[in-house]
């Protein structure tokens, strides 16, 4: 088990806060990974949860990008209170999406977290090329991180907003239709990650269409 000291955190939407961290010598890890992460306050540290690493492997510090849950009073809330000198504990690394080619990515909400470390790592070693985001979120204001996407991807970036509810803006969810509107040619490889529903639909939705078992990665 790790102590992680908070260098710095703050809010980057209304309900997502980034949390910079101190990084152990010698800690390794991999775009895409995970952590098992509690707080490191009494009551708190046995509340273990998994968070993406939005960070890479060479920088100095590390850094996970949190969807605070206000509602629901517990881990993430209690993370929206924590502040610099503040302690996170980590438990474990874990593998889960990992990166095997040029393919389509498709996110909902903080889906998009295992996916910015990919991104970010392709765009440094000049490999961002031949794939494409579709990015799905309530609205706007729930966009993580949309300046640093549209610098990295360009036009491959698409958002998709299931309930923008202003004037002229016609609501859409990455479903079957969407697919088949939007890709066409399912003969690619599909990269999967948001809410657990999100993903079961998506996932039946590209096999029904063609797609490859085998090249989805989620």
């Amino acid at each position: 088990m790790q102590r992680l000291k908070i260098l710095n955190t703050y809010f980057i939407t209304h309900n997502v806060k980034r949390f910079v961290l101190e990084k152990p010598p010698e800690f390794t890890y991999t775009p895409g990974q995970s952590a098992h992460i509690s707080i490191n306050l009494p009551n708190w540290k046995d509340q273990i949860r998994p968070f993406t690493f939005t960070s890479l492997q060479h920088w100095d510090h590390l850094e996970f990008i949190v969807k605070i849950y206000e509602d629901h009073k517990g881990v993430t809330s209690q993370m929206g209170r924590l502040s610099t000198g503040d302690e996170l504990l980590l438990h474990d690394v874990y593998g889960t999406i990992k990166y095997k080619g040029p393919g389509i990515f498709i996110a909902g909400g903080t889906g998009i977290t295992p996916f910015i470390a990919i991104f970010r790592a392709l765009f440094e070693s000049g490999n961002l090329r031949n794939l494409a985001l579709l990015y799905s979120n309530k609205t706007k204001e729930d966009i993580i991180l949309d300046d640093e996407l549209t610098n990295m991807l360009g036009p491959a970036y698409r958002n998709v907003f299931t309930q923008e509810g202003v004037i002229g803006f016609r609501e859409r969810r990455i479903d079957r239709k969407f697919l088949i509107e939007t890709i066409g040619d399912f003969n690619s490889r599909f990269y999967v990650c948001g809410p657990k529903k999100f993903t079961e639909e998506i996932c039946e939705a590209l096999v029904s269409l063609g797609a490859n078992p085998e090249f989805l990665i989620v």
